[in-house]
């Protein structure tokens, strides 16, 4: 007995000394016979020692804190979510039916399965439990125990059998049918037991010939006798309506190779020595049962004519059909991120593959209430387990729809989704899935997704993660959009400027960009001035240079002018303009700029343009001023751009020029461009002064479809 074992079964020995079980078994019995059921699978002694402390956590009042400074947190942890399982099913066998599994017990199967999925050795604890209290029941002959029974073979037989594991599987079916039927259970084992000396000679004479077959051609094998399985028996006795000497399986061997090729070889030998009987060949190696169960199946008649059913398996096969999952990780110790020594990848694969036969589990039964016009109840956890149409457990959260099925899949599969069928049965995209459902997704060759699925009105999208991919292909369409309009613009001015060999990559650099995508978007939006991608296309010119002689009549002079909109500090009647890059109106913040001979060029202090310039020669910067005179008088208007982007409909332009009228705003000039049902607009308009433009924006962002207004 291993350290831990040793220190768990001496830790329960006090506190569990006078507990007892529903069917009066003693606690520290019941978990001895548990290990021993364990034990036949190959169980590691740290699942062994958690049976222990499943039931010790029953006499704690805080079982986490107590048990993980001597036994460790995942140890602890282990028996903690056991014992919550094993609470659910005392509550799940309290109000259980005798035919079928209730609704409420369905809630309850549906929390198990949540909790397998955390720690899927929880499944052997509770599969070895229930199967130690038939064997007891049994053992004792306790009676008013038949409703125990039919939840055995309604509930956890089909698990054990969902997951391969037949060794539990076949002593669970036999002892629940011992109990429930033991008069035909007697009869059925009377007639093995009749039989069984005459059926070991024949069965002891087949395996010779058969070893003698197999050693003429150098095929190494075991062979071995099959144990007699008395429920499936009667289950094929009546699904047939066969008799008692109609079934095959009454004489069986079992050939275990080493290599798969054996396996066909065998087969071939088996036929040629030994005459096949019709219809009773099956190969569940190349189609495995769902729960992934492997073997060549066949029936073959010796020179007395008597039936044989052989199955022919390679060892790895023969482990899995005989522990199921158990063979893979319940018996092993488990590492730092997996079971059984397994890495992060293989432990999630097998994780997968049981939960895959979990939920069929869980559909089985749901299936079964459901013939009976019970409903089934959504479970109260965060989280649930659909299937893709090749058996593969997507994890969604609850209120998911096929749409939030498709992006969980792939990002690519949810742009392009277009419909779906939940169980082979077309649905809604906005149908809220249920736990354990397969989903099929229709979906077109290309295309994007639907702005309307991210109306919250229209219940298409029940994930954060969906909505935040959808806004993203949205904003990378704009994007995308924003960047192809500024290559057009940029192509535009090099073929003006005859510099169309210049590469695009290039230019970007030598305006100080990363990309030539980064430049093409920041030129979609009106960023950057193209008039300075002229001026990068023309080194030997300066048309910025400073005219000296006006820079030296700024410098000596002492009043300013008191003509014009704009005053320039120290500089009578001196020319200047308003920039178009910005167009600037009172009240704003404003800079002048000497340019050789256009006079002073007036920016937005915040104009980008302007920015660059003064970052490349501080002294062509003068300061300039508003006309308080002129600017009282009302007499000068200004011209600004509004940027609008809306969603593009008929009549969205006469709707922002109504509204622009109604608050007395003339408009001198429209640009409007429209792709992907989004239009862009910039409307020019003439103004007073910036004071009373937030009230205008503010109007405009109120038209039916308009997402943005803002000042350009």
């Amino acid at each position: 007995m291993s350290d831990i074992l040793s220190k768990a079964t001496e830790f329960s020995q006090v506190l569990l000394a006078e507990k007892k079980q529903f069917s009066g078994e003693e606690v520290l019995h019941h978990c001895d016979g548990v290990c021993h059921i364990l034990l036949g699978v190959g169980a590691s002694q740290d699942l062994l020692a958690a049976i222990y402390l499943a039931y010790v956590c029953d006499v704690l009042s805080k079982p986490q804190e107590t048990l993980t400074p001597v036994f460790g947190k995942e140890l602890t942890g282990l028996a903690v979510s056991t014992h919550k399982i094993f609470h659910l099913q005392k509550m799940a066998g309290d109000s259980s039916s005798k035919q079928t599994p209730s609704a409420l017990q369905i809630e309850h199967v549906r929390r198990m399965l949540l909790a397998f999925s955390k720690d899927l050795r929880v499944i052997m604890l509770l599969l070895a439990s229930q199967l130690q209290h038939l064997k007891f029941i049994t053992d004792k002959k306790i009676p008013g125990y038949g409703e125990f029974a039919t939840n055995i073979l309604n509930i956890f037989s089909p698990l054990a059998n969902r997951l391969g594991i037949w060794q539990v599987k076949w002593e669970m079916e036999d002892l629940s049918f011992r109990m429930l039927e033991p008069q035909t259970y007697k009869q059925i084992a009377v007639l093995l037991e009749a039989k069984r000396h005459e059926r070991e000679f024949e069965i002891e004479a087949f395996k010779s010939q058969l070893e003698q077959c197999l050693s003429t051609e150098s095929i190494y094998a075991e062979i071995q006798g099959r144990p007699k399985h008395i429920f499936s028996i009667v289950k094929k006795m009546r699904g047939k309506s066969l008799g008692f000497d109609q079934v095959f399986d009454l004489r069986a061997v079992r050939i275990i190779v080493e290599k798969l090729s054996d396996c066909y070889r065998c087969l071939s030998l088996v036929h040629e020595y030994f005459k096949p009987v019709d219809g009773q060949y099956d190969d569940y190696i190349s189609k495995p049962k769902a729960n992934g169960y492997q073997s060549l199946h066949t029936v073959v008649t010796n020179h007395a004519g008597h039936a044989f059913e052989i199955q022919i398996r390679t060892r790895a096969m023969h482990d899995h059909a005989e522990f199921g999952v158990a063979a893979h990780w319940a018996y092993k110790e488990a590492g730092i991120k997996g079971y059984g020594g397994f890495s992060a990848a293989s432990d999630q694969t097998q994780r997968m593959a049981v939960l895959r036969q979990l939920l069929a589990w869980e559909r089985d039964l749901s299936s079964s209430t459901e013939t009976l016009g019970i409903p089934p109840e959504r479970n109260n956890e965060d989280r649930i387990y659909v299937l893709t149409p090749d058996a593969s457990i997507i994890e969604l959260s609850h209120g998911a729809t096929p749409i939030d099925f498709a992006y969980a899949v792939h990002t690519e599969l949810g742009h392009r989704c277009r419909g779906a069928k939940v169980d082979g049965v077309l649905v809604p995209l906005s149908t809220t899935l249920l736990n354990g459902q397969t989903v099929e997704i229709t979906a077109a060759k290309e295309g994007g997704p639907s702005r309307d699925w991210l109306n919250p009105d229209l219940k298409f999208i029940g994930s954060q993660r969906s909505k935040s991919k959808i806004r993203a292909w949205f904003n990378f369409q704009q994007s995308q959009e924003t960047i192809a309009r500024g290559r057009e613009l940029v192509e535009k001015i090099l073929q003006r400027e005859g510099k169309t060999a210049l590469r695009f990559e290039d230019l970007a650099s030598q305006l100080g960009f990363d990309s030539a995508d980064q430049l093409f978007e920041v030129v979609g939006k009106d960023e950057l001035s193209l008039r300075q991608i002229e001026i990068s296309l023309r080194p030997s010119v300066q048309p910025e240079a400073i005219d000296d002689k006006l820079l030296r009549k700024f410098q000596s002079s002492k009043y300013p002018s008191s003509q014009g909109n704009v005053l320039v500090v120290g500089v009578d009647s001196l020319l200047t303009q308003l920039a178009k890059c910005c167009r600037p109106a009172p009240p704003d913040l404003v800079k002048g700029y000497v340019t050789k001979g256009r006079g002073v060029s007036v920016h937005r202090a915040t104009c980008s343009n302007f920015l660059q310039l003064q970052s490349k020669d501080a002294g062509r910067v003068i300061e300039v001023a508003w006309n308080r005179a002129s600017t009282k008088t009302g007499d000068m208007k200004y011209a600004v751009d509004i940027h609008i982007v809306a969603d593009d409909r008929q009549g969205l332009l006469r709707d922002i020029s109504e509204v622009l009228a109604k608050e007395k705003i003339n408009v001198i000039g429209v640009k409007t461009q429209s792709s992907s049902d989004l239009a862009r607009m910039t409307f020019t308009v003439e103004i007073l002064d910036t004071l009373g433009l937030a009230k205008v924006l503010t109007s405009v962002g109120s038209v039916k479809g308009v997402r943005n207004a803002h000042r350009q």
